[in-house]
C-alpha cells in the first residue's frame, strides 16, 4: 500500500491532519503485510520486466528449462507471487483510502484532503512513469483511487456489492478481446528485439526515449487490470469498515481460518489452467489468505519482533518502490551494468534479496531518526500544503520508535 499513516492502536489519532501520526499509532501489522507486499512486487518487476521485456511472458515457451534453477524460479515467481502480490498491493491500498477518509473526517474535508493526495500521487507517479521507469503502477493507482473516492460514503452492503460486480466483470472480461488491441505474437517479439538492444546498450537518453514509446504497449495491461485494482480498493475500505483490523485480536481465528481457506483454494484455483475466469480470480482469493496469514501471526507473542523488518520496509512503501526502480534501472539498463537479458532468474532473485534487505537496514535506521520516509513525507505536505514535521527530536518520540 502506498497510501498513508494507519490510525492509533486504541482508535486516537491527531485532531489535525497535519499532526504526525507516531509510529506507535500505527497498526504494525499492516505495516508488515505492506512490506511482505512489496517484496513480492519486486520480485515479479525484477524477474518479469527488468530483466527482460516486459512482454517477452506473453511469447510461447515463456519458461527457461522446467528442471532448470531457472526455470523453476520463473514458474514459482509466476504462480506464487505474480497478480498475487498486486492484489493485495490493491487491496491495502484501498484499507489506506478508508483509514485516510475516516481521519480527514474529523476536519470535516475528507474529499478534499483526499483529492489533493490522489491528484499529488498522479503527478509524482507520471514522473516516475516517464522519467524513472515506465511499469509504474502509481497512476494506476491514482486514477482508480479517484474512480473510487465518491464511493467512500456508502455503507457496507453497497460496498460489498461493488466489490462483486467489479470482480464479476473483470472475470468475465477475460473471455473477449481486450478494450485496447495488443500486438500480435510476431510484433512482440520483433518490439522485444529492440527493447533488448535498447535497454542494454542505450543511453540514458535512448532509453528514455525508448521507454516513453514502449509505454502505448503497456497500456493495455493497464486497462485490462483496472477493474480489478477498482474492486480490490472498494474492498479494502469494506475490510476497514468491517471493524476486523481494529479487533484483530479477537479476530485472530478468523485471520487464520481465512489465511487456510484463501491460500489453499487460491493455489487450487492457480494451477487450473482451463477457465479464464477462475484464474483470474485466483490472484485475488490467493492474496487475501496471504494477508490474511500475516496478520494471524502478528498476533502470536513475539511475532511482531520477527515481522518488524518487513513493517519497516512497508511503512516506507513508496520510497522503497521508486528507489527499486532507480537502483534496478541502473543494473539492467545501458546507462549502468547494462545487465537486461544477461543474467537468468535465479541470479536475478538474489539481487532482490540482497537490495530487500538492504532497504529493511535502511528504512530501520531512517525511521529511527525521521517520522516518515522521504517520498511519504514530500507526498504528505503536497496534501496539506504545509511542510510536516520530519524528524524525531523529542524525548517523548523515543517512546514510539520502530523495534
Amino acid at each position: 500500500m502506498l497510501a498513508g499513516s494507519s490510525p492509533a492502536e486504541d482508535g486516537h489519532i491527531a485532531d489535525h491532519p497535519s499532526f504526525a501520526v507516531r509510529p506507535s499509532a500505527r497498526i504494525n501489522a499492516i505495516d508488515a503485510v505492506r512490506g511482505v507486499a512489496l517484496f513480492g512486487v519486486l520480485a515479479v518487476n525484477v524477474v518479469t520486466a527488468f530483466r527482460i521485456s516486459i512482454f517477452q511472458q506473453f511469447l510461447p515457451n515463456r519458461f527457461s528449462d522446467s528442471g532448470s534453477l531457472d526455470g523453476f524460479v520463473e514458474r514459482f515467481v509466476y504462480f506464487v507471487l505474480d497478480m498475487k502480490s498486486f492484489s493485495l498491493f490493491s487491496i491495502l491500498f484501498g484499507l489506506g483510502l478508508a483509514m485516510q477518509f475516516e481521519r480527514f473526517s474529523r476536519t470535516g474535508r475528507p474529499f478534499y484532503f483526499l483529492t489533493r493526495r490522489l491528484i499529488a500521487l498522479l503527478v509524482l507517479g507520471a514522473m516516475h512513469l516517464l522519467l524513472i521507469w515506465n511499469g509504474d503502477v502509481l497512476t494506476e493507482y491514482a486514477l482508480a483511487g479517484l474512480v473510487v473516492l465518491p464511493l467512500l460514503g456508502l455503507g457496507r452492503s453497497s460496498l460489498a456489492a461493488v466489490v462483486v460486480g467489479l470482480l464479476a466483470l473483470y472475470g468475465i472480461l477475460g473471455s473477449f478481446p481486450t478494450l485496447v488491441p495488443f500486438p500480435d505474437p510476431e510484433a512482440l517479439a520483433e518490439h522485444i528485439a529492440r527493447a533488448q538492444a535498447t535497454y542494454a546498450h542505450g543511453s540514458f537518453a535512448d532509453v528514455l526515449k525508448f521507454s516513453f514509446r514502449e509505454t502505448k504497449l503497456i497500456i493495455p495491461l493497464h486497462v485490462s487490470v483496472f477493474p480489478r485494482t477498482v474492486a480490490l480498493f472498494v474492498f479494502g475500505v469494506w475490510i476497514w469498515r468491517s471493524g476486523l483490523i481494529q479487533r484483530r485480536r479477537e479476530n485472530a481465528g478468523v485471520f487464520g481460518f481465512v489465511a487456510a481457506i484463501g491460500i489453499l483454494i487460491g493455489a487450487t484455483l492457480t494451477a487450473r489452467t482451463g477457465d479464464s475466469f477462475l484464474q483470474r480470480m485466483a490472484p485475488v482469493v490467493f492474496a487475501i489468505g496471504c494477508g490474511s496469514l500475516v496478520i494471524w501471526i502478528a498476533q502470536i507473542k513475539g511475532a511482531l519482533r520477527i515481522l518488524a523488518p518487513f513493517a519497516a520496509v512497508g511503512r516506507m512503501a513508496f520510497t522503497n518502490y521508486v528507489l527499486h526502480s532507480i537502483i534496478f534501472g541502473f543494473i539492467f539498463f545501458g546507462y549502468g551494468l547494462g545487465l537486461f537479458g544477461q543474467i537468468g532468474a535465479a541470479s536475478a532473485l538474489l539481487l532482490v534479496a540482497m537490495v530487500y534487505s538492504f532497504q529493511v537496514l535502511f528504512s530501520t535506521l531512517w525511521l529511527n531518526r525521521f517520522r516518515f520516509g522521504p517520498l511519504e513525507w514530500l507526498w504528505r505536505s503536497i496534501t496539506y500544503d504545509q511542510l510536516q514535521p520530519m524528524r524525531i527530536d523529542r524525548p517523548l518520540d523515543a517512546v514510539f520508535r520502530l523495534h
